[in-house]
């Protein structure tokens, strides 16, 4: 169904109907081979790139687009709900940025943003480990300090575009002094002792290869820290804000796709004389999925908003990735549910959609760690 889409701009409408050609011309066509084959999609990435989408929130005079995140959030949407693995890359590209746009030097920035947000460039963001996830401050991936470089050993787990990226924004531990003990390193992929491992087979989203990351004696220049030694656990957590944002969006992206080809089957599938859409049990759950859709697509726009306002948006954020990525995984089972066994078969993409939602509970902050963070900030009012 089409989308009320509220844009702040002439140039944003004309962005968000550029990344609408792109979805239809280039991503919608190729998704079902590539993520039947695990092919990633490195070509379209840099296709995005050429068109200005990989650095929509960050300033112009580094790469950027000016974008708010009211924009961007739309355009990750629309991503997401041709190929969830572009859109999520997309996200995960903006956010593996964050650390040097947002904490970087006025020198580092002049330095390293143009190639990171010039579109040829693909980042990844380093946080999890095998033994640290939702306790991040637990990491212990160890860079020491060896005269004008880092030397990191460790392994970064869970790292979408492991192996693929060109850059690792990285937490690593410099002390021995809990979460005042990490810092950032933003390292070329090119750097000798850093080494991918082969991708995860997953559930879904295969297209979109996550793989571990080992760091064996990698030497990283001290140019390359972002903030100062200890700031890294701050920079995650700010970073993470944004990333769930992403996600968030790309939660409604797959949802509002899932409800689309729901509606369309029960209009065309007909049983006892009449679409299945007329009878009231299938109307009422293809009734409750829109609902569902268009309260997700408030909620994280509302959250996007007071964001570009500079006002705290940190519990709104957590609530937008919650209500989203638990919405689009009852929405794209329900999709199921409408198409009954047709919904089972790869002949139509719904099993696929049902299958990728579940990933969204669970990356940049699982949903029980977002209900923590909403739950403190209500203890805290």
């Amino acid at each position: 169904m089409p989308v009320d889409r509220t844009l702040p701009t002439p140039e944003a409408r004309a962005l968000l109907e550029l990344t609408r050609e792109l979805a239809d011309g280039e991503l919608r066509p190729r998704v079902t081979e590539a993520e039947r084959r695990g092919d990633f999609p490195r070509e379209v990435f840099r296709t995005l790139g050429r068109a200005g989408l990989l650095g929509l929130p960050y300033e112009e005079r580094h790469g950027g687009a000016g974008q708010p995140y009211e924009v961007y959030l739309q355009v990750i949407e629309e991503l997401a709900n041709a190929w969830l693995a572009v859109g999520l890359g997309v996200s995960v590209h903006t956010l593996s940025c964050y650390p040097t746009a947002a904490f970087g030097t006025d020198e580092q920035r002049e330095r390293f943003l143009p190639d990171l947000l010039g579109g040829d460039g693909l980042g990844a963001y380093c946080l999890s480990e095998p033994q640290s996830g939702s306790d991040a401050a637990a990491l212990s991936t160890r860079a020491v300090r060896d005269g004008g470089d880092y030397v990191v050993d460790g392994v970064k787990a869970w790292v979408t575009h492991g192996g693929r990226a060109d850059f690792y924004s990285t937490m690593v531990r410099t002390s021995d002094d809990g979460s005042r003990g990490v810092s950032c390193l933003l390292v070329p992929a090119s750097t000798p002792g850093v080494q991918p491992q082969p991708p995860e087979r997953k559930m879904g989203m295969a297209s979109s290869h996550t793989a571990q990351v080992v760091f064996d004696g990698a030497r990283v220049p001290a140019e390359r820290r972002i903030g100062a030694e200890g700031d890294g656990f701050r920079i995650a957590l700010s970073a993470l804000d944004g990333g769930r944002l992403g996600i968030a969006a790309c939660a409604v992206g797959v949802a509002q796709a899932a409800l689309d080809h729901a509606v369309a089957y029960a209009r065309e599938r007909r049983q006892f004389g009449r679409p299945v859409a007329e009878f009231q049990g299938v109307s009422f759950l293809l009734a409750d999925m829109a609902t569902a859709v268009e309260a997700g697509r408030a909620l994280y726009l509302a959250a996007a908003r007071r964001r570009d306002s500079g006002a705290d948006s940190r519990t709104q954020t957590a609530m937008a990735k919650l209500f989203c990525t638990d919405m689009a995984m009852r929405v794209t089972t329900d999709a199921v549910q409408v198409l009954g066994g047709a919904g089972y078969v790869e002949d139509h993409p719904v099993e696929r959609w049902m299958r990728e939602a579940k990933v969204l509970q669970i990356v940049e902050g699982t949903n029980q760690v977002q209900r923590v963070v909403i739950g403190r900030s209500l203890a805290r009012a």
